[in-house]
């Protein structure tokens, strides 16, 4: 017999009566609000085409590694769950792929996914019941049915969802045509691009000598030359801020930054491009990259983010099988008080700069990156990410974080993720979070009730657009289309 699906109006608010009416109450005041997603990993082509998704399986399983990460945990084959590997699309029929979800969906109970699926089930397709095996193919007939209509193309869902901006993330080797042509389309939907130059920059990375060969063609520039290769660096952010993007995206393996000369820079790059590619001589030229970055964001004004701490496609089978990001990617600890030293020594008191900061090691919130933020002007927080962005998570982030670096040296939220129908789950999760927590400290008596609704509003929305810039003037998009 199936079971009712229940998702109710008071979740993650605080058991507490009396701070529960409290959290009620600044929630409402944002719950409607656009929704600011500067920072995410979606596909810029499903709104330069509009083209309808093709059904349940490819659009929320297949591409979602939160999902088949705990699917793989419990020996699932992921050419059963129909995810791409390095063969391609693997022949699973889409409904059988879906049935292994449905039955599997108890070991979600308990974890963020859980709350974004239901979400989606719920307020985006309108079910009633819950998703398990008998429910199955009812859930994968009702999602492709809606998704074969107008009200489902990607520009109509994002109409509905109230996005305001929404940012993708490409890398210097990558067209930008898809941006150019939701651009040119008259559409009035924010899509925006990030510059993510990781491919050439880390020479480690196996996608580093064919992204090389593609960033010379993008750029016109002798990239193998470092002046060169620079200047292709400064074309290409270029190119980026003209189709939208308003920052660059860094993932590297650590937060290591330094200050070496030109001289010595250039050896380090002549040495790497020549194939002496050692793992120190790597870092080295990772961290110096980061510098140089930070360099020309003070002149073209792109905010820096710098998400480093992960052990990237740590299950070696996988990556050969698969490729990159199929959820075998590990949280590492990671150091930033000396690590970030020689970069903020150079450019860290220097206003006009803007970095924002993650990282996946909890441990540093209270001890290295909220007296490093609440001290340089330079640098903000970014809020909880990947393994943490869960409503536990984003607590541990405000109660770890905010005695010394306070609300407004963190930059609100954003979701980071390619799973385009869980957005609003995301920020309604982050905006709920933060109710609560302002909540407690106004029952507290810890904050007026007056300066809960005004900071309530500024996580939700103002902090993320200021932020990212996204507050000053931009092109018409009328204008440009009418070109």
């Amino acid at each position: 017999m199936a079971r009712p699906l229940v998702f109710h109006d008071d979740r993650l608010f605080p058991a507490d009566a009396r701070t529960r009416s409290i959290a009620r109450e600044l929630y409402g005041a944002v719950k409607s609000l656009p929704i600011i997603s500067p920072h995410g990993h979606t596909d810029p082509s499903w709104f330069a085409t509009n083209d309808p998704f093709s059904d349940a399986t490819d659009l929320l399983l297949a591409p979602d590694h939160y999902l088949y990460r705990m699917l793989y945990s419990q020996g699932i084959d992921l050419d059963l769950l129909k995810v791409r590997s390095k063969a391609g699309v693997p022949g699973t029929d889409a409904r059988e792929a879906w049935r292994l979800l449905a039955s599997h969906f108890h070991l979600f109970r308990g974890t963020p996914s859980w709350i974004w699926l239901n979400h989606v089930f719920s307020q985006v397709f309108g079910f009633e019941l819950a998703l398990e095996a008998d429910t199955s193919d009812l859930y994968f007939d009702t999602i492709n049915a809606a998704l074969a209509t107008d009200a489902f193309r990607p520009r109509a869902l994002f109409d509905r969802f109230n996005i305001e901006t929404l940012a993708t993330t490409e890398g210097p080797h990558e067209s930008l045509e898809h941006h150019h042509a939701i651009r040119e389309s008259g559409w009035g939907g924010h899509v925006i691009t990030a510059y993510r130059p990781d491919a050439v920059i880390d020479f480690e990375d196996e996608r580093s000598s064919r992204a090389f060969e593609r960033f010379a063609k993008a750029s016109g520039q002798d990239v193998y030359s470092w002046q060169g290769y620079l200047e292709a660096h400064r074309i290409r952010r270029a190119a980026f801020a003209d189709a939208g993007a308003t920052s660059t995206d860094h993932g590297h393996p650590t937060a290591a930054t330094a200050d070496l000369s030109s001289a010595e820079t250039e050896a380090l790059f002549l040495s790497l491009v020549k194939g002496d590619v050692t793992p120190a001589k790597a870092e080295l030229f990772r961290a110096q990259m980061l510098t140089e970055m930070a360099r020309m964001s003070l002149d073209d004004g792109l905010v820096m983010q710098i998400h480093p701490g992960s052990h990237r496609n740590h299950n070696a089978h996988l990556l050969a099988s698969h490729g990159r990001d199929k959820g075998a990617d590990i949280p590492m600890r990671t150091e930033y008080v000396e690590a970030l030293k020689p970069l903020l020594g150079k450019f860290g008191s220097d206003p006009r700069l803007s970095i924002i900061l993650f990282t996946l090691d909890e441990t540093t919130y209270s001890r290295e990156l909220a007296p490093l933020a609440g001290h340089y002007p330079a640098l903000k927080l970014g809020p909880s990410w990947w393994f943490h962005d869960s409503p536990e998570g984003m607590m541990r982030f405000r109660e770890q974080v905010t005695e010394t670096a306070g609300f407004y040296n963190t930059v609100g939220f954003n979701d980071d993720t390619r799973a385009f129908l869980s957005i609003p789950a995301r920020h309604d999760v982050a905006r709920r979070v933060d109710s609560a927590f302002l909540a407690r400290l106004v029952a507290e008596h810890r904050m007026d009730d007056w300066e809960a609704a005004e900071l309530i509003v500024d996580l939700a929305y103002n902090l993320p657009k200021k932020a990212y810039k996204l507050d000053q003037p931009r092109p018409a998009i009328a204008a440009v289309a009418a070109q």
